[in-house]
């Protein structure tokens, strides 16, 4: 239970992220979310009107034994366009934002590593949200 670890990403439609996430090598679980707001128990469509500030995201949980988060959060900002504000492809508004949602002060600094390290390989500035994980729905 030790290896069992937690990770949260949104790059757009939650099932888009989750289409890549769910097929990698010790990733044992992925849960379709809701969060970045304090609105209670929000819906798809209370979401997708763009008043509630929740982002559709992932929750991953991983072994670190076969995969660490540090490649997690790299395959996660490789597999979506992390320089586009509110919109990923056809998906538009703040429900589709790219954002990490770190568990705990290890994970920020890994994220803002993996950030610093990837910023010179987009052609545009990196506008990925890096907050901490409060609650989901």
């Amino acid at each position: 239970m030790k290896n069992k670890h937690l990770a949260t990403f949104g790059g757009g439609c939650f099932w888009c992220i989750e289409a890549v996430i769910q097929k990698l090598e010790g990733v044992e679980k992925v849960v379709s979310v809701y969060t970045g707001s304090h609105v209670q128990n929000p819906n798809y469509r209370s979401v997708c009107s763009g008043v509630t500030g929740h982002a559709e995201v992932i929750q991953v949980t991983f072994d670190k034994e076969k995969m660490s988060y540090k490649e997690l959060v790299t395959i996660f900002m490789t597999s979506h366009d992390p320089t586009t504000l509110n919109r990923q492809g056809a998906d538009k508004g703040t429900q589709y934002r790219s954002i990490i949602l770190y568990h705990d002060v290890e994970q920020k600094a890994i994220v803002e590593n993996v950030l610093d390290n990837l910023k010179s390989k987009f052609p545009s500035s990196i506008v990925t949200e890096v907050t901490a994980l409060d609650i989901f729905f």
